[in-house]
């Protein structure tokens, strides 16, 4: 019973931050990214179900989505919002706003910031490594014409063992069952899982260098990406 109202608690704080987030937006007391911000910087919830969703921010206990918590957000500012720089937050990471990085520490929190960092490092350049390893085992097969699972070669050059093992591994069980396919949560809490997989097991030399690959395709993809936005090309 503790626990329920601590949790109704929780829920009930997090009511009167979205309360707070909207009254400043729809008065011009704050930009709404800022108010955004703000929100997620004081937000409770690590889950929340909201209308049959299910909302899970914190990945692998210790990695902060913070899109995904704004894009919850965001939905409470409907009508308020541009939706088109709304859109381009969420489906392209494009700030409506000039921010610098020790401002978004300053609204996320250290603690929230320091979360976020693990899920940048841990999810989306783990996400641009397998990009990397993938497209040199395309170039390879596509000039020896050589067919074949190229998820499983992806796997085995940076962990060692093929998806579906790992994936067996990940779900915690001594023989293969369960579906291959995954939502997207389930994909993002795997790749976090991998992530921290990759630095139990490689060399940390080895890790070191995969890190920095997939670093560097993560930073020619945002490149990329701003100068699409800087030709107005759609």
């Amino acid at each position: 019973m503790a626990q329920t109202r601590a949790d109704l608690g929780l829920h009930l704080q997090a009511q009167e931050i979205i309360a707070e987030m909207r009254e400043a937006v729809a008065a011009g007391k704050a930009h709404w990214l800022v108010a955004v911000l703000e929100a997620i910087g004081s937000w409770p919830l690590s889950q929340e179900q909201v209308e049959g969703h299910t909302y899970s921010y914190l990945v692998g206990g210790e990695a902060f989505d913070w899109l995904l918590l704004a894009e919850r957000l965001c939905d409470e500012l409907e009508g308020l919002i541009p939706p088109e720089e709304c859109e381009a937050l969420l489906f392209h990471g494009r700030l409506p706003l000039e921010l610098t990085e020790d401002n978004f520490r300053r609204y996320l929190g250290p603690t929230k910031y320091r979360a976020h960092l693990n899920f940048l490092y841990g999810v989306r350049v783990e996400e641009a490594l397998q990009l990397t390893v993938q497209e040199d085992v395309h170039k390879e097969r596509s000039s020896i014409r050589e067919n074949g699972q190229v998820d499983d070669e992806v796997c085995r050059r940076i962990y060692g063992a093929t998806r579906s093992e790992l994936l067996q591994a990940f779900r915690g069980q001594d023989t293969p069952s369960g579906p291959a396919h995954l939502s997207l949560a389930e994909l993002t809490e795997f790749t976090y899982w991998l992530f921290r997989y990759r630095l139990r097991y490689a060399d940390p030399a080895r890790v070191a260098s995969d890190t920095r690959k997939g670093l560097a395709l993560l930073e020619r993809l945002e490149a990329r990406a701003r100068r699409t936005v800087s030709h107005g090309l759609p």
